[in-house]
């Protein structure tokens, strides 16, 4: 692929805007760690909300939908979808509660909620367990579309592609910290949408495509057009729809749909101006990221079936490229290269804007778990803010050469998914209950933690096996880790005491504010209710509206306006 003028000037450009970000906004950024990490506490709602959903739209998202599209069809998003429910608990119960806690990062909740010197040990080990190891698998996958990108669209080897991306990523980050974070999250949020929309209509219109109508009758697309899969065929709808919305919403961490808040998604809330904003940035945001985002990817990858109907076809197009990554995945890179001159300079740029959001994310939000809850919680307690920005801007540094390396033996952006999911199967109860039953402890959740994560390297190293000694599909795994990790917390938590009640009460008061915790809950539930189906009609309504079905599509955009007249009046309580 051969790129212009026109598009290397708008990628430079794009590169130098986010270096001046950095360079501007360094000096406030580092007076001190609030500054650093959560921007002075003093941001609107929509700045968060776009920030999140920039973050959650990384290099490997398109990748990863495409790939789902060309396996199950568009229902196989359901397992990303059923995640919706996790979003919108977040948004109506625990928004508030994160603000109110004044804490800086969620792990600091350990020593708000639990008493102890467990409690500290259970804060030191996430901080490290979540900030250091389990980041840098994330960063690491998203490194991997990176790779893939670069060699579809530059001809770049593993090492040039991640050079290039990482470089200019990591200087930025290490210089604005999250006031920096945001604001090119707001740039890279705008490049992104505008670039997946408009390339969407180019590549349908395409005369290898052959318009929308043609690709929607290709025999390829048979099967992969419905929503919902056939519940005639039950091998379908229990992995992608039954598990997903039965078990996998409440029961699983996963980051940005953390069953509670939690991660870069609880950072955004810490940061907000004050409770109202806190909580609508998050209802923005799973509004934006469930139903606002996903259509463009799927008309891509739906779309490349017709041009790419196979493994072999997609090799065959990319005969250098190393063949272990030639996936599914590969398809959406695969398709920009219909892209024209400008267009083309636009795409690749709102992708790598997609690369550079999330993972200086991830580098901002890992490296204040490494200095809030680890270095200057258990190393230098007495350490300046100026030591600990330092010590920030080194593991930002440090966490992203690991990454890249790491993304060197991955494959697929589907197996990281995957592999993720098992490890946190059987959490996300822990996680929603914590808030208000008394008797979790930290010695809950340090078994949740260890069992799980023990769950998942038996399953991942079971499927490595030549004869393994446990043969069950991914789905079952899940449930038989969620099964597993669930019973064990709760029967530990039920042998162990909880912490003290001074601890306790004094939380509670603190974030409860000295009400029932209980208040308001019907009104809460209705909005729960409301908002997952205004954002799943809307969501479905636009895909109606692409396939044709005018009349279908009409009818759930007007319950998606009745969900948000029925949230308008009940905002006062929630």
């Amino acid at each position: 692929m051969v790129l212009s003028t026109l598009d290397y000037a708008i990628l430079i450009g794009f590169f130098l805007i986010s270096l001046l970000v950095g360079i501007v906004v360094a000096k406030q950024s580092g007076k001190n760690t609030e500054s650093f990490f959560l921007s002075g506490r003093n941001m609107p709602w929509w700045l968060l909300g776009i920030s999140m959903v920039a973050t959650t739209f990384a290099a490997d998202t398109p990748n990863f939908v495409a790939g789902v599209i060309r396996e199950d069809g568009v229902y196989g998003n359901w397992i990303w979808w059923s995640f919706l429910l996790t979003g919108m608990v977040t948004v109506f119960f625990y928004s508030k509660l994160w603000r109110k806690s004044g804490i800086t990062t969620d792990l600091e909740f350990y020593e708000l909620r639990y008493s102890g010197k467990s409690a500290a040990f259970l804060r030191g080990f996430r901080a490290i367990y979540l900030g250091v190891f389990f980041n840098i698998v994330i960063m690491a996958n998203v490194c991997l579309a990176a790779i893939k990108i670069g060699h579809v669209m530059f001809g770049f080897s593993e090492f040039q592609s991640l050079f290039i991306a990482c470089g200019v990523t990591v200087f930025y980050s290490m210089l604005g910290g999250l006031r920096g974070v945001l604001i090119t999250d707001f740039i890279q949020f705008i490049i992104a949408m505008v670039g997946s929309v408009w390339a969407a209509v180019y590549i349908v219109n395409h005369e290898k495509v052959g318009g929308l109508d043609a690709m929607l009758a290709s025999p390829e697309l048979d099967g992969k057009l419905t929503m919902l899969p056939d519940f005639n065929n039950w091998e379908v709808v229990v992995p992608l729809l039954i598990i997903p919305l039965a078990v996998q919403w409440w029961s699983v961490w996963y980051p940005g749909a953390e069953p509670g808040g939690g991660g870069y998604i609880a950072q955004r809330m810490l940061a907000a101006k004050d409770e109202k904003h806190a909580t609508w940035a998050t209802l923005f945001f799973n509004f934006a990221h469930y139903a606002l985002r996903p259509w463009p990817w799927i008309i891509i990858g739906l779309a490349s079936l017709v041009v790419y109907p196979d493994l072999a076809s997609l090799q065959a197009a990319f005969p250098d490229f190393n063949p272990d990554y030639v996936k599914n995945d590969l398809s959406y890179p695969a398709m920009l290269r219909l892209l024209p001159a400008g267009l083309l300079g636009l795409v690749v740029t709102s992708l790598v804007a997609a690369f550079m959001s999330t993972i200086s994310t991830h580098l901002n939000w890992g490296s204040s778990y490494v200095v809030n809850d680890f270095y200057a919680r258990f190393i230098s307690k007495n350490a300046t803010e100026k030591k600990k920005v330092l010590v920030g801007r080194l593991s930002t540094f440090l966490m992203i050469i690991c990454a890249a390396f790491l993304a060197l033996v991955l494959e697929e952006a589907r197996e990281a998914f995957n592999l993720l999911l098992q490890i946190g199967a059987g959490t996300g109860l822990l996680f929603i209950l914590r808030w208000f039953w008394r008797r979790i402890n930290p010695y809950s959740e340090i078994t949740a933690m260890a069992v799980s994560f023990l769950v998942a390297v038996f399953f991942f190293l079971n499927d490595k096996m030549d004869t393994p000694l446990i043969v069950l599909e991914s789905h079952w795994q899940l449930v038989a880790g969620v099964i597993i990790t669930t019973v064990s917390w709760v029967l530990v938590t039920l042998l162990t005491k909880p912490s003290k009640l001074s601890t306790i009460e004094a939380f509670e008061a603190l974030v409860f504010d000295k009400e029932n915790k209980f208040k308001d809950f019907k009104y809460k539930f209705l909005a729960l209710i409301m908002g997952v189906l205004g954002v799943y009609c809307f969501l479905f309504a636009t895909g109606f509206f692409i396939y044709g079905n005018n009349v279908t599509a009409v009818f759930l955009c007007s319950i998606t306006l009745i969900s948000i007249a029925v949230l308008i009046k009940i905002k006062n309580r929630f």
